[in-house]
């Protein structure tokens, strides 16, 4: 199929990539020329495993194209994705004014019969918004369309595994042979696939990841009275797990979500609870909880290591999780500065987000390991769960930092082992520090 993609960030990027990798004709647009000037040299804007071998495989083959042209990719265009960012605006709802603009393009300038398939995370009724931008912007004769809901389950660091082995495939439709369209387009990925009306597909996206939200920040306020009791979060957790109505999933105690979906998603759900009256008590509640687990996690690190002014803090991770660059709404920020703020000397480390770190965080230094960050160290404070930092040289770790203190924000040791090696060892929910 000739596919269209608007928006060439991390959702448009990913979708645009692997839809070429199925064999279809993809044209990604983008109104940032440098962005798409980058992406022609393979310069991609984002780190994502994976990503970067499948475009340039795709872009060799000619299937994958990259352009600021819009109009020609319109017109040339089956089916038409819109991949473009919805940030949260200052009112806490989904900001809709990319969505908006890539609807007017294609008003003006569809010539046939497209489908066009809303793939950013948009609020309930935002297929309406569009099929009526779409039609309002048509001149002389209108020309037919479809809208499509198909929204987004991509967790970065996996986002090619989620694309290409996903859970499900959601497609909300009012037209039979529109949604069948796109059934044949995913046919290849093997999975369920469930076709509904738009408003339910729409809210689908939004529940979900409102429902893991809720989840984590459940796990972590367990956590915080595990602490309390001397009890240990790991295992209940391992027990809460074994129960299918509960699985495994999200049930990982430590210092909170952040990234770009979870805290903006909660936010977006709970305005439009807002506006139809409807106060969702539990969303709030888990925003609440979530950022008050960094507020936590600060008052253990001073109630453990005294008065921080002066003292050199060693940090690991600085990405608000693994396998990404991605620092927005990282605990980390709001950890850092709060060190900073009470004197610490810190030094961080994180294997790829360093260059987007300094852009929110400022006043520390950067190192270029793990080891140059425990050097000198009064204690080492772990905020990132990379694989990289589980595979470390303990004992060497142990021989660089003034003192053996760890401070761990993910759980990522066996505390036994920990204790064995002569740390002290302090985490989230595993009995009193």
């Amino acid at each position: 199929m000739k596919i269209t993609v608007f928006g060439a960030g991390y959702v448009g990027l990913v979708t645009g990539a692997c839809l070429s990798d199925l064999g279809n004709d993809v044209i990604l647009v983008d109104v940032v020329k440098e962005k798409i000037d980058n992406l022609k040299n393979i310069i991609l804007p984002i780190y994502e495993p994976g990503l970067e071998e499948i475009i340039r495989r795709n872009y060799n083959k000619k299937r994958l194209l990259f352009t600021t042209d819009s109009a020609s990719a319109i017109t040339n265009a089956e089916i038409i994705f819109i991949a473009v960012g919805t940030p949260q605006a200052e009112d806490g709802q989904a900001d809709l004014n990319a969505v908006r603009a890539v609807a007017t393009e294609i008003g003006k300038h569809i010539n046939n019969y497209k489908i066009i398939v809303n793939k950013s995370t948009v609020p309930v009724g935002s297929g309406d918004l569009v099929a009526n931008i779409i039609s309002n912007n048509q001149k002389g004769e209108k020309i037919d369309f479809d809208v499509i809901s198909n929204p987004e389950f991509l967790r970065e660091g996996c986002a090619i595994q989620d694309f290409m082995q996903p859970d499900r495939i959601i497609i909300g439709s009012s037209n039979n042979k529109a949604s069948q369209l796109i059934v044949d387009l995913y046919n290849p990925l093997e999975t369920t696939v469930l076709v509904m009306d738009v408003r339910s597909a729409e809210m689908v996206k939004y529940a979900s990841n409102s429902f893991l939200a809720t989840k984590i920040s459940f796990i972590n306020e367990i956590a915080n009275i595990c602490e309390l009791v001397g009890a240990d979060v790991g295992l209940v957790a391992g027990g809460m797990g074994l129960d299918k109505r509960i699985a495994h999933g999200f049930l990982h105690a430590g210092i909170g979500f952040g990234g770009s979906c979870f805290p903006k998603d909660c936010q977006a759900l709970i305005k439009t609870a807002q506006e139809i009256d409807y106060d969702f008590k539990v969303l709030k509640s888990t925003l609440e909880t979530n950022y008050l687990q960094r507020t936590h996690f600060i008052k253990k690190i001073i109630r453990i290591l005294g008065n921080v002014e002066g003292k050199k803090l060693g940090i690991l991770g600085l990405s608000f999780k693994s396998n990404t660059d991605d620092m927005r709404d990282a605990p980390s920020i709001d950890i850092i500065n709060e060190l900073v703020k009470n004197g610490a000397l810190v030094t961080a480390f994180d294997p790829v987000a360093i260059k987007e770190a300094k852009k929110y965080i400022t006043g520390i230094n950067f190192a270029t390991s793990s080891y140059q960050v425990a050097e000198g160290s009064e204690a080492l404070i772990i905020l990132t769960d990379w694989n990289e930092f589980k595979q470390l040289d303990l004992l060497k770790i142990k021989e660089l930092l003034k003192s053996p203190i760890i401070i761990d924000g993910r759980n990522i040791y066996v505390p036994s082992k920990m204790k064995d090696l002569g740390f002290k060892y302090y985490t989230i929910g595993r009995g009193k520090a």
